[in-house]
C-alpha cells in the first residue's frame, strides 16, 4: 500500500524527470497545449510556465494539467489557477538555453510571459506495480485491489 505522501513524492520526482504536461483552461478543451513545467524544489505549491502573451493561457484563470510520466509509471491530473508571475527574479531563475530557443529576443521579448500555476486539487496514479504484480496481471489475476492503493485524490 502506498500512502498519499509517498505518491506525492513520486509525482514530483517523476514530473522533474519529464516536466511536460498538457495544460488547458477549465471547460475549454480546445485550449489544451503541451507545456514545459518549471519546478522549484522548495515551492511544491506552484508550477511555472513560459508562454506567449498572445496565447489563450496568458489570460490566466482556472486550468487543469494532465501528465504521463516518461515510463508511464505515474499519471496525474491536477488543477489550479494560472496568473502572470510578476517576479523578475523568478524569470531569471528559470531562464535557460532551451527557453531562449523559443524567445529569440531573449528575456526582453515583448511576447514573453511567465505564468504561475497556483496548485489545487490533484488525482495521482502510480502504475509502477513491480515485477510480481505485473506477472499477476499478465496471468489475468484481478488487480483492482492492488490498483486502488496506488491512486489518491489530494491537494498539491
Amino acid at each position: 500500500m502506498t500512502d498519499t505522501a509517498e505518491l506525492k513524492q513520486r509525482f514530483w520526482k517523476t514530473l522533474a524527470d519529464s516536466p511536460f504536461v498538457f495544460l488547458q483552461h477549465d471547460g475549454a478543451p480546445g485550449t489544451a497545449v503541451p507545456m514545459t513545467a518549471q519546478l522549484d524544489k522548495d515551492a511544491n505549491h506552484a508550477i511555472w510556465f513560459f508562454g506567449s502573451r498572445s496565447s489563450d493561457l496568458a489570460k490566466g484563470g482556472p486550468v487543469t494539467a494532465t501528465f504521463a510520466g516518461k515510463g508511464h509509471e505515474m499519471f496525474a491530473r491536477f488543477s489550479g489557477v494560472l496568473v502572470e508571475e510578476p517576479s523578475s527574479e523568478r524569470l531569471e531563475h528559470f531562464w535557460s538555453k532551451p527557453v531562449e530557443a523559443w524567445y529569440p529576443q531573449g528575456k526582453q521579448d515583448p511576447n514573453l510571459i511567465l505564468l504561475r500555476m497556483d496548485l489545487g486539487q490533484a488525482e495521482l496514479w502510480n502504475s509502477d506495480l513491480g515485477f510480481l504484480d505485473t506477472a499477476r496481471m499478465l496471468f489475468g489475476f484481478d488487480m483492482r485491489e492492488e490498483a486502488k492503493d496506488e491512486h489518491v485524490e489530494t491537494t498539491l
